[in-house]
C-alpha cells in the first residue's frame, strides 16, 4: 500500500547485547533516520533475554516505524550497511546465533509478503518471539501480520 506521496511504511526491530547498549539503539534509529527516510514511532527499549542462544549479555530491543521511498530490497541493504557501520561483523546464519552489538530485522513492509532467498517479508519468525511482539504491539497493536491474518496484539497473547 503506497501512501499518497509515494512512500511506504516499514516496521523494524532492533536489538543489541553488547557495549553501551542503549547508545548502540540512539545510534541505529540516528542511521535509520539519515538512510531509510521519517521516524514514525519508536518504542520503548525493552530488556530481554537472549533468543535461541545461551549468553551472559541481555538484550535491549526496540521497534519502530520509518516512512520511506525506498524499495524493501533497499531497505534490507541499508540495514545491513548501518549494522557494519555500528559493528556488526557477521549476521547470524543457519539459526546459530551469537552475541552483537546491533541487529536491524525488516518486520513488515506495507502489506507485502516477500519470499526471495535475500529477504523475507513478514520476518519468518516475528509471530514467535516476544522481544518482537511486545515493542510492535507498543507501536502498531493493529497492524496486520500480512501472511497470519491476525493484529500483532492478538499475535502477542496466541
Amino acid at each position: 500500500m503506497v501512501n499518497d506521496n509515494g512512500s511506504h511504511l516499514v516496521y523494524l526491530s532492533l536489538g543489541t547485547n553488547l557495549g553501551d547498549k542503549e547508545a548502540n539503539l540512539h545510534a541505529a534509529v540516528n542511521e535509520l533516520k539519515k538512510r531509510i527516510g521519517r521516524l514514525v514511532v519508536l518504542s520503548a527499549f525493552y530488556a530481554t533475554e537472549p533468543w535461541g542462544f545461551s549468553s551472559d549479555h541481555s538484550f535491549l530491543n526496540a521497534a519502530c516505524c520509518m516512512e520511506t521511498t525506498l524499495s524493501p530490497f533497499q531497505v534490507l541493504e541499508e540495514t545491513q550497511t548501518i549494522e557494519r557501520l555500528l559493528g556488526r561483523t557477521k549476521k547470524s546464519v543457519d539459526g546459530q546465533y551469537a552475541d552483537r552489538l546491533i541487529d536491524i530485522d525488516l518486520l513488515l513492509f506495507d502489506d507485502l509478503v516477500i519470499d526471495t532467498p535475500t529477504l523475507t517479508i513478514p520476518h519468518p519468525l516475528m509471530h514467535l518471539r516476544d522481544f518482537v511482539l511486545k515493542p510492535m504491539t507498543e507501536i502498531a497493536p493493529d497492524a496486520i501480520h500480512p501472511v497470519l491474518g491476525k493484529k500483532i496484539r492478538h499475535l502477542l497473547v496466541d
